[in-house]
C-alpha cells in the first residue's frame, strides 16, 4: 500500500496555504495600469497679463482636479528643465504669452512632448508665446500674426462634426479677437473663422483655422484660439471644445 509519510502531510498544507496566498495577495493588490492611476498635468501660466492667465488657471486648475488630476501650478518655465519630471506628466497646460524660454527649457518641453507627453491650451497662451523661438511653433502647429479689428464679433464654425472634440456642436457667435494665424498644413482642423475684409480688405473671404489637433512625435497637441479673456469662456462652446481638447489631449477621449 502507498503510504504519505507525516512530513508530507506536514508540508503539502503549507504548500496550498502558500499558494492560496500568493494568489489573493496578487487579487488584491494588482499592479496599477495607466488608466487605474491618477493622471499628472502641469500648468504653467504667465507671461502678458491682457490675457488673464491668472483668471484661466482659476477656470481650468480645479476642473482638472475634478476630473481626477494631480496637478502642480507653476509660474515660471523652470520646471521645463526638469526631465524625470516632465517624462512622468500625462499632459501639460500652459497659458504664457509672448515671453522669452531659454535653449534649455525650450529642449526639456519639446523633449517631453516629442517623447509621449500631451500638451494643450489656448489664444496666445499657446500660440503666441516665445515668439523667437520657431523649433517651438513648429510644435504648436501655428502662430498669431494678426486680429484685424481688436475685439469684433465674428462667427465659428464646426468642420467635423465627428470629432469627440467638437461633437454636438454648432457653429457658435464670438465677440474677442478673431485670429489670423499662419497654420502647420499638418493640423487636423476641427473649427474655423472666415475674415469679412471690415478691417483689412485684402483678406475679405479668408477662412483660418480656430481649433485644431496634431501629433509632434508621440505627443498629443490641441490648440483653441479662442480665450483673449477669461469671459471668452462664458461662451458654452468655447469652453465645452477647451475641457474636451485638454481630456483628449490626456488619451482620456479618442
Amino acid at each position: 500500500m502507498f503510504k504519505i509519510s507525516k512530513t508530507k502531510l506536514v508540508v503539502f498544507p503549507l504548500l496550498l496555504s502558500a499558494l492560496f496566498l500568493t494568489v489573493t495577495t496578487s487579487a488584491r493588490e494588482p499592479e496599477k495600469t495607466h488608466e487605474q492611476r491618477k493622471m499628472k498635468a502641469l500648468f504653467v501660466w504667465g507671461g502678458w497679463p491682457g490675457h488673464e492667465p491668472v483668471k484661466c488657471r482659476d477656470i481650468f486648475v480645479p476642473w482638472l482636479k475634478e476630473q481626477g488630476f494631480d496637478v502642480r501650478v507653476d509660474s515660471t518655465l523652470d520646471v521645463y528643465t526638469d526631465s524625470t519630471y516632465m517624462a512622468s506628466l500625462d499632459l501639460i497646460i500652459q497659458s504664457m504669452t509672448m515671453s522669452e524660454i531659454s535653449e534649455e527649457q525650450e529642449k526639456g518641453l519639446l523633449t517631453a512632448i516629442e517623447n509621449g507627453v500631451n500638451i494643450a491650451g489656448w489664444h496666445g497662451g499657446l500660440a503666441d508665446a516665445f515668439r523667437k523661438n520657431t523649433n517651438y511653433q513648429f510644435m504648436v502647429g501655428g502662430q498669431w500674426v494678426a486680429h484685424p479689428g481688436g475685439i469684433i464679433d465674428y462667427e465659428v464654425n464646426i468642420v467635423n462634426h465627428d470629432d469627440p472634440i467638437t461633437r454636438g456642436l454648432k457653429d457658435f457667435k464670438m465677440h474677442s479677437e478673431q485670429y489670423y494665424m499662419h497654420v502647420d498644413p499638418i493640423n487636423e482642423v476641427l473649427a474655423t473663422t472666415t475674415f469679412n475684409g471690415d478691417y483689412a480688405w485684402w483678406i475679405n473671404g479668408v477662412t483660418i483655422p480656430v481649433v485644431w489637433k496634431k501629433m509632434y512625435g508621440k505627443g498629443r497637441v490641441f490648440y483653441s484660439s479662442l480665450g483673449h479673456e477669461a469671459k471668452d469662456f462664458d461662451v458654452p462652446e468655447a469652453l465645452t471644445i477647451m475641457k474636451r481638447g485638454m481630456l483628449w489631449s490626456a488619451g482620456i477621449i479618442q
